[in-house]
């Protein structure tokens, strides 16, 4: 059953979208600020540690979607159900994500020494290890909090935890302490998380207690089963995100690895406020209780999220792509001018992850879970053979095109299937986007005579600019059916 949403005052936001999205990007932004001036500042000191620490937090990060990801989304699921034992639901998820961990930070160390890694970077990529990976298990309860609407929770433990922790690793690196003294950072900021996040949950939320009750062993265990799908669903993301640097560091070694980083963390630092903070955080849980008890707001919310991902990708892609000499220059300096180039090959990836994103946590709130298993295995098979292929005669280029090709066969799979089964894209979405970007080549080209790239830069950027503005006045006088 559904009622209607009462008429809001000019300006508020259907479902406090974009309130609980500051929230979580406020935090996000002092995060990523402190994360960027680390890992600039160790670029700029030496090359040969950042792309060590590249290689260890790349490593880290398939743990950490195994526990994450791989649960998290199930959890969402468990925790927006009216009735159930919600405190015990979450402990079965985190003894779960505990096992997965610890299973994980083993694999990850049996992996390093079969690489024959050296001393220094093995034992960095298991501080690492351990510190991302707690990031997991304080996810469980800040999911908690975002089922209930209390991002503004979550925003400030994280805020505290980010400035402890990158403030361990910003005074070690200065102090030229060893890497895995300066790694310790990590477990120091996850730390502070999941304590904080054990706290929110326990006084300001519904969840009064954490305990497990009767059968709490044998329930868990079913919890497990009925997850395992999606834990091989995250393995195999991660993994065909990840695997390119593994084929880098074989073949080329650190200093190419961090000529592959210094351009990837520009352009993932575009697609983590969308596909992270966004979607997984903030529309995944509507989505979720939208699809169950009002099927018209899950519509309405699907074809309002097409519309600003489609444009906000153009714009981006366009601007990395001929700023990218100046970007990377500026923040890394003169001596990454492989990055340079290579980011121009990367920027199709921020347009794939924005639409494929979208398509796949749709799925998962209609639980096709099964279905986007197999689209995410067949891209993982899809990236091992094409790094076999490419890397080795030309590593940089080769890593690049890999995780380009194999994002763009993913997002292709994910939206011809939503597109089929749930209409995602409409013309009336598309159209706009689309006259957008002919105004702007027009532009582009037609103001290129003048030899003066900033001007011919804004003229391309300009009818995106009206098309924000436009919608965005249209925004405020709308309104979506909440859920009953």
């Amino acid at each position: 059953m559904t009622t209607p949403a009462p008429i809001p005052q000019a300006g508020a936001a259907s479902h406090g979208i974009i309130g609980k999205f500051l929230h979580l990007a406020s935090a996000q932004t002092i995060r990523d600020i402190l994360h960027t001036c680390f890992f600039i500042y160790l670029a700029r000191m030496d090359q040969s540690h950042y792309g060590e620490f590249q290689l260890a937090f790349n490593t880290a990060m398939i743990v950490l979607f195994l526990g994450e990801f791989g649960l998290n989304q199930p959890l969402v699921s468990s925790l927006s159900k009216k009735y159930g034992h919600k405190g015990d639901i979450l402990v079965q998820y985190t003894i779960i994500k505990g096992v997965i961990l610890m299973l994980g930070w083993i694999g990850v160390s049996v992996f390093v020494m079969q690489q024959r890694y050296t001393g220094g970077l093995t034992n960095l990529v298991q501080v690492i290890t351990a510190g991302v990976g707690l990031e997991a298990l304080a996810s469980s309860f800040f999911v908690a909090c975002r089922v209930q609407g209390r991002q503004d929770l979550e925003a400030r433990i994280k805020s505290v935890g980010a400035i402890v922790g990158y403030g361990w690793a910003l005074g070690t690196l200065a102090l030229g302490f060893a890497p895995h003294w300066i790694a310790l950072f990590k477990i120091i900021e996850n730390g502070i998380n999941l304590i904080g996040g054990a706290w929110a949950t326990i006084n300001k939320t519904d969840i009064q207690g954490l305990t497990l009750k009767g059968k709490a062993l044998s329930r868990t265990w079913n919890t497990a089963k009925g997850g395992l799908v999606f834990v091989l669903l995250a393995f195999c993301s991660i993994l065909y995100n990840k695997a390119n640097l593994f084929f880098l560091q074989k073949f080329s070694g650190p200093h190419a690895i961090a000529q592959y980083s210094a351009t990837w963390e520009v352009v993932d630092a575009v697609q983590i406020p969308i596909s992270s903070l966004l979607m997984k955080s903030v529309l995944f849980p509507l989505f979720v209780g939208l699809w169950r008890h009002d099927k018209e707001g899950f519509d309405l919310l699907k074809d309002k999220s097409v519309k600003w991902l489609l444009g906000a990708s153009i714009p981006v892609m366009f601007v990395l792509a001929v700023e990218s000499d100046r970007i990377i220059g500026l923040i890394y300096g003169k001596s990454y001018v492989d990055a340079m180039w290579l980011q121009k090959w990367l920027v199709p990836s921020v347009i794939f992850s924005f639409i494929h994103n979208l398509a796949a946590y749709l799925m998962m709130s209609q639980h096709r879970q099964n279905v986007l298993f197999v689209i995410y295995a067949a891209g993982l098979t899809l990236n091992i053979l094409l790094c076999s292929l490419l890397i080795p005669g030309n590593p940089l280029l080769g890593a690049g095109l890999s995780i380009v090709i194999t994002k763009g066969a993913v997002a292709c799979c994910t939206t011809l299937y939503c597109q089929r089964t749930m209409g995602l894209i409409k013309w009336r979405a598309v159209s706009p986007v689309l006259l957008a970007t002919c105004v702007g080549a027009v532009l582009y080209y037609g103001l290129g005579f003048l030899e003066i790239r900033e001007v011919a830069e804004v003229g391309a950027l300009l009818p995106f600019v009206v098309l924000g503005l436009k919608w965005w006045r249209e925004m405020k006088v709308q309104a979506l059916p909440k859920v009953a």
